[in-house]
């Protein structure tokens, strides 16, 4: 059974950092790409970056030099470094595991930034 577990999320100043974790289980975690999600209230699930099994990232314009996407293919991570935050960063940010065939994801955790 795969499981994908984050954590991290919190409340946050304007202009503060956090940092999200992704625990993988169940799945052949280096053969994924991992990406991190966000959906706000009212607002369609986006892209926020995304790492291959090689370690290719690319990320969102939004959060450009802003946010680093890692991974540590030893302990089944996927990690989420973000700084300079802003209040329109706040919304659920999930995690997902895909492949060419299918994919997974996690429950999501909350980043709420205040002005």
């Amino acid at each position: 059974q795969v499981q994908l577990v984050e954590s991290g999320g919190g409340l946050v100043q304007a202009g503060g950092s956090l940092r999200l974790s992704c625990a993988a289980s169940g799945l052949t975690f280096g053969a994924y790409a991992m990406g991190w999600y966000r959906q706000a209230p009212g607002k369609q699930r986006e892209l926020v970056a995304r790492v291959t099994p090689g370690g290719s990232t690319n990320y969102a314009g939004p959060v450009k030099g802003r946010f680093t996407i890692s991974r540590d293919n030893a302990k089944n991570t996927v990690y989420l470094q973000m700084t300079s935050l802003k209040p329109e960063d706040t919304a659920v940010y999930l995690c997902a595991a895909d492949n060419s065939l299918v994919d997974y994801w996690g429950q999501g955790t909350q980043v709420t930034v205040s002005s």
